[in-house]
């Protein structure tokens, strides 16, 4: 009798072991990790890793290149946890690469790669990459409102001080309030009598003054166009050189008004003359008996 080589107990020990295979690959496959494809498994090096879980998406640029393997916290190194990422076969590291741990607000955490695109080496596979996380909302939220929050508490303080002064003495604080403004309407009420009362006398003189010096103005237009502009500006010429003229004959020695103007010597002649004249003068005032001989009897 021949012996069976697959017994019953070796049926059922193989199908066991595909069951296992079957469903250790569809565990990893509902987690997102494709076990029948290749890839590069990379650490990363965190001080904080809020939200990140096992089989967290890994991008680059917006693209999905890899899924997270694991999270383990560091104990040789506390205060650092090292999280496995498993990328695609094809995907090279270059040195001087980091990640960054993002949240979104439906996706929840994930891995940033930031490649360093300026060197041409790769981190070997197994490598550890450098990583930071980046501040969520609420810490962005509080890092930019509590310092403008912290700003607006003094104002604040201020307005409930207001309030606590108005709310403790109502009636002295509204009372001065409204006497205040009685106060502004009454000074309005009497600048506008005072506006309507000169719109009422004062502008009509205005305008009919201005309305005069208009016509005077135009009147005046109308007898300037009338003169002889022309014929004045030439009969002013003609003077000028008639008076330039005369200026020339007075100083040309040569005729008689200008010997008379001009000869120094016809000059101290007729001074001396005007002179001898005052002396005659003079002398007939002082002595008269001189020149006049008066005699009632006939005698020389």
């Amino acid at each position: 009798m021949k012996k069976l080589l697959f017994t019953k107990e070796v049926r059922i020990a193989v199908i066991t072991l595909i069951g296992m295979c079957v469903l250790y690959a569809g565990l990893n496959y509902l987690k997102g990790i494709n076990v029948f494809k290749a890839a590069n498994h990379y650490y990363v090096s965190m001080s904080d890793v809020s939200g990140l879980q096992v089989s967290s998406p890994v991008y680059v640029d917006g693209f999905k290149v890899g899924i997270v393997r694991s999270i383990q916290f560091n104990f040789n190194d506390p205060g650092i946890v090292l999280v496995q990422i498993s990328l695609d076969k094809n995907m090279k590291v270059p040195v001087g690469s980091y990640a960054e741990l993002k949240s979104g607000l439906t996706s929840g955490a994930y891995i940033n790669l930031k490649l360093n695109t300026y060197v041409s080496t790769y981190l070997a596979v197994g490598g550890t990459i450098s990583g930071k996380a980046e501040l969520g909302l609420m810490d962005q939220l509080s890092s930019e409102l509590v310092p403008q929050i912290a700003n607006l508490l003094p104002r604040l303080d201020s307005i409930l001080l207001g309030i606590q002064i108005l709310i403790n003495h109502p009636t002295s604080t509204l009372n001065q309030s409204l006497n205040h403004i009685e106060t502004a309407t009454a000074d309005l009420q009497q600048s506008s009598k005072q506006l309507n009362t000169l719109l009422a006398k004062d502008v009509p003189v205005i305008l009919s003054n201005l309305n005069k010096i208009t016509s005077d103005f135009s009147i005046v237009s109308d007898n300037l166009k009338e003169v002889d502009i022309q014929g004045t500006t030439a009969t002013l010429d003609q003077t000028v050189k008639n008076i330039d003229r005369i200026t020339q004959q007075l100083n040309d020695s040569t005729n008689s008004l200008g010997l008379l103007l001009n000869d120094r010597a016809l000059y101290e002649h007729l001074d001396s003359t005007a002179r001898n004249a005052s002396d005659l003068l003079l002398d007939l005032r002082q002595n008269p008996k001189r020149y006049v001989h008066f005699s009632l009897f006939g005698k020389k």
